[in-house]
């Protein structure tokens, strides 16, 4: 069987915004990735340490404080910042987001692997493949994995991330998720970054079926529902 269909995901609910932080494993070579490890850095290591996991990578799905750390509206948030200073590895972003990360976490060019749409990456056996999908931010971007989405605040159960917020484009967060998104296998399981619904996943197919977001036939239609005109 293909090691992908084996990796472990593990979703840590962290922080009073109800954020995902994830792990994803190879098994068998016990190499992990961290998705958006904010909020509580020392229960993300201990979750690592106990599976017997250790990090290569830190993905990032896009630059907001509470999936990245820094502050926000006064609040100090850990983050990646504090995760490197106790392991050694890289952050990944896609090219769009480096100068929002860079101003929001206080990283630096030597902490960066800036992607694009498409690239793909290992960790272990695992392939991890990066899909740009601007809207809620300019350089947002989700990670497949065989047959699992890691959504970020793109793609909601039932529903999408916000558009109203600097750097938000609810164009560009129209063909995200009804040209890129919806174009995944329907049995693709699809993990996002908050848990804004009583399900923790759901699938690109339901999303189909019962996200209006994903069901809307038209940008126009779509951006009236948005509360925005046609640009």
């Amino acid at each position: 069987m293909d090691v992908q269909d084996n990796s472990d995901l593990r979703q840590l609910l962290l922080g009073p915004m109800a954020n995902y932080v994830y792990l994803l494993g190879d098994p068998v070579t016990r190499k992990a990735a961290l998705v958006d490890p904010a909020w509580d850095v020392t229960q993300v290591l201990q979750t690592l340490e106990a599976g017997g996991y250790e990090v290569e990578k830190i993905l990032i799905t896009h630059y907001h404080p509470d999936h990245l750390g820094g502050e926000l509206m006064g609040q100090k948030i850990e983050g990646t910042v504090q995760l490197l200073a106790r392991i050694k590895a890289k952050v990944y972003v896609n090219k769009a987001e480096v100068p929002w990360v860079k101003r929001v976490a206080g990283l630096s060019d030597s902490d960066l692997v800036a992607v694009e749409s498409g690239d793909e990456t290992a960790v272990g056996n695992l392939r991890i493949k990066f899909i740009h999908t601007p809207g809620h931010t300019p350089g947002s971007q989700c990670f497949l994995v065989g047959k699992r989405l890691i959504s970020g605040d793109t793609l909601f159960i039932g529903s999408c991330g916000r558009v109203d917020l600097p750097g938000s484009d609810p164009e560009q967060m129209y063909y995200s998720l009804n040209q890129k998104l919806r174009n995944l296998d329907e049995d693709t399981a699809v993990y996002p970054g908050h848990a804004y619904a009583p399900e923790a996943s759901s699938t690109i197919g339901r999303e189909k079926r019962e996200n209006p977001y994903m069901r809307f036939p038209s940008l126009d239609e779509f951006l009236r529902a948005m509360g925005y005109g046609r640009r």
